[in-house]
């Protein structure tokens, strides 16, 4: 503890930078975490927070939901669509840029790639409306080619519903992710690519031998946190896109914990189920980080 304020006296001047943001943390972050209190009762508006108090009833009644498996399913598939698909699309992205020789191209070609990231989702679903609607551009394009006779009803098909929804989470995601892995390979050391172009290596053999190796620790730190996040299946895209003939593929625990939390007011329900996820996704962390401790000897703490 000694140690502690010595070292809290020597840094103090950090210390008073940092106590803006670390009053904001307290304030938005954790101050609002004592409501999780209600998880473990039959809260009622109006009525104190520390009375009908019915223990782990909130958790037990999720599970022996009818729609659980489907929700949980619908989490999963989504959130591993997006993993899998999502995670290495930006490291793909930034290794093409990192070839690009031209300054001004890629620097354009950068930029554009990240402008989706700043768009709300309020306006990408219209352009997926605009798009894949029953009289939206693909279909005129599709009817005009004869390549088929009558509007197909992606928006309104649930087996459609997973592909749009991941398709749009990568073009929306992947350019601005980008950015932190093309900030790590300008970290490698550029005398490491002369002596493999000295030993004969290529481009790719390159890429191979360098570039990956030099952003491995990188890409294992957002693994880690996107494993967490596997319970983030998102929540504005669903609301946005699907509609109740595809609420079967779109309903995930977050639409739900709205749906049942926000809409139809049982807030005690509604903050269990987000808490159950929320202590899901740290565990899941932590085994994340063990395992990459132990087999990548690479980890976040």
């Amino acid at each position: 503890m000694a140690e502690l304020w010595r070292r809290v006296r020597r840094e103090r001047q950090i210390w008073l930078l940092c106590i803006p943001m670390i009053a904001w943390v307290l304030t938005f972050s954790y101050y609002p975490m004592y409501g999780l209190f209600i998880s473990f009762q039959n809260y009622v508006p109006g009525h104190s927070m520390f009375s009908h108090w019915i223990g782990f009833d909130n958790f037990v009644r999720f599970f022996n939901e009818p729609d659980c498996l489907q929700i949980i399913r619908n989490t999963l598939v989504i959130s591993g669509l997006n993993l899998v698909i999502g995670f290495p699309a930006p490291i793909v992205l930034a290794l093409l840029l990192n070839e690009l020789r031209g300054r001004v191209f890629k620097r354009t070609i950068q930029s554009l790639s990240y402008i989706p990231y700043f768009i709300s989702w309020v306006v990408v679903a219209n352009i997926l409306i605009t798009l894949l609607g029953s009289d939206g551009v693909l279909n005129d394009i599709l009817m005009k080619l004869g390549l088929i006779h009558e509007p197909i009803e992606f928006l309104m098909n649930g087996n459609y519903f997973w592909g749009i929804l991941v398709t749009s989470n990568v073009w929306k995601d992947m350019g601005f992710s980008a950015i932190i892995y093309l900030s790590a390979i300008a970290g490698i050391d550029k005398e490491l690519y002369e002596a493999g172009k000295v030993d004969g290596l290529g481009r790719f053999g390159l890429i191979r031998h360098i570039t990956l190796p030099g952003i491995r620790s990188t890409a294992v730190l957002l693994l880690i946190l996107a494993i967490g996040g596997i319970l983030n299946a998102g929540f504005e895209q669903q609301l946005l896109i699907g509609n109740p003939l595809t609420q079967d593929h779109y309903e995930v625990i977050d639409t739900y914990v709205y749906r049942f939390g926000v809409q139809l007011g049982n807030y005690s329900y509604g903050t269990a189920v987000g808490l159950m996820k929320s202590v899901m996704g740290l565990v899941l962390v932590i085994l994340a980080n063990r395992l990459s401790k132990r087999y990548m000897q690479s980890s976040i703490f």
